[in-house]
């Protein structure tokens, strides 16, 4: 029998990420969405945005005053330097805050010069790259959650970060990483039968990337590309990981598997989208060739780069088996 014992709000659940929470949350024991606010669609269904959970949601989309919410927990799905106005509210009220957004992600004074804007509400909260932050971000009242980018890339290279001096991401995003407003850049004749880089050397991710490799121990300079993929869901990153001294493919593969054993999200097997397309987890595979070992990951940038990952950062925070809710396989084809 379902304990719905917890109740939780996702504030800005129009978009992609809001939908996903919903429908991934159906399967969850202890928690239920109870708050889906949305501006523009305040007073219209949710099924009316996404119609894809008719029958499994009732809600309406809501526009409430912040400081009245009654809720445990608070996801925010709102746009990069929109989530630090929703912050001292939240806190004040004892909301435990899983925030989608980048505002606590970096540094104060990184944020700013990053995003380019002054932050009004900043606070050193975890970064929820729960494979590298799990104890810090156990118990927590509230966790930054990790870009989409960042975490297939971290996860490619974190078992070798410190033996590296070089690491190059190179990383192909399906469109919904994107967001759900329409846009030139995702118009379907511009992205399908296509594939464009973009922002080759100075996408804002960087920032993270280089955070954790600094967290990792790691010296490697790091360079990021991404690319836009004609799909729907879905990052493959590819990193190529330079060392100065060879390394063998026994050896690299040993590394990976024992970095990696006791993680429930992290699969050591021939990386594909379609494996992972709607699941919570990374696959990924290397092999070395004298200095270099190319490392491949593939996550779906909506859940275990969003949604699935901001549950499993909230199970965390509860004290459940981060699993709940999350242990489901990819949809192949």
């Amino acid at each position: 029998m379902r304990n719905s014992s917890m109740k939780a709000a996702i504030i800005g659940a129009s978009g992609y990420t809001g939908g996903e929470l919903i429908r991934l949350m159906q399967s969850h024991p202890h928690v239920t969405i109870d708050v889906a606010t949305s501006r523009q669609l305040a007073g219209k269904p949710v099924t009316s945005q996404h119609p894809h959970l008719k029958g499994f949601c009732n809600l309406t989309f809501e526009n409430p005053e912040i400081s009245s919410l009654d809720t445990d927990i608070a996801f925010l799905a709102v746009p990069h330097t929109a989530a630090m106005a929703y912050v001292p509210d939240l806190m004040e009220r004892g909301i435990k805050i899983i925030d989608l957004s980048a505002d606590y992600r970096l540094p104060q004074a990184v944020f700013e010069e990053v995003y380019g804007t002054p932050h009004t509400a900043w606070k050193e909260v975890p970064y929820g790259l729960c494979e590298l932050h799990r104890d810090a971000c156990r118990n927590a009242p509230f966790v930054s959650n990790p870009g989409c980018f960042p975490t297939g890339a971290t996860l490619a290279s974190a078992p070798l970060a410190k033996k590296a001096h070089t690491i190059i991401y190179d990383s192909k995003t399906g469109v919904s990483g994107a967001g759900d407003s329409p846009s030139a850049t995702t118009h379907f004749p511009n992205v399908g039968d296509n594939l464009t880089a973009y922002k080759w050397t100075s996408h804002r991710h960087l920032a993270e990337m280089r955070q954790e490799l600094a967290y990792l121990g790691s010296p490697a300079r790091c360079y990021f590309t991404p690319h836009l993929l004609p799909v729907n869901r879905g990052i493959l990153t590819t990193a190529h990981i330079l060392l100065d001294e060879p390394i063998e493919q026994k050896e690299v593969e040993k590394i990976y598997q024992d970095f990696y054993r006791n993680e429930p999200f992290v699969r050591y097997q021939r990386p594909s989208l379609n494996a992972v397309r709607g699941s919570n987890f990374c696959d990924l595979m290397v092999e070395a060739s004298e200095n270099r070992v190319v490392a491949v990951s593939v996550i779906d940038n909506l859940v275990k780069g969003a949604s699935g990952q901001a549950i499993q950062n909230m199970n965390l925070m509860c004290g459940w088996d981060e699993t709940l809710g999350l242990m489901n396989p990819g949809m192949l084809p």
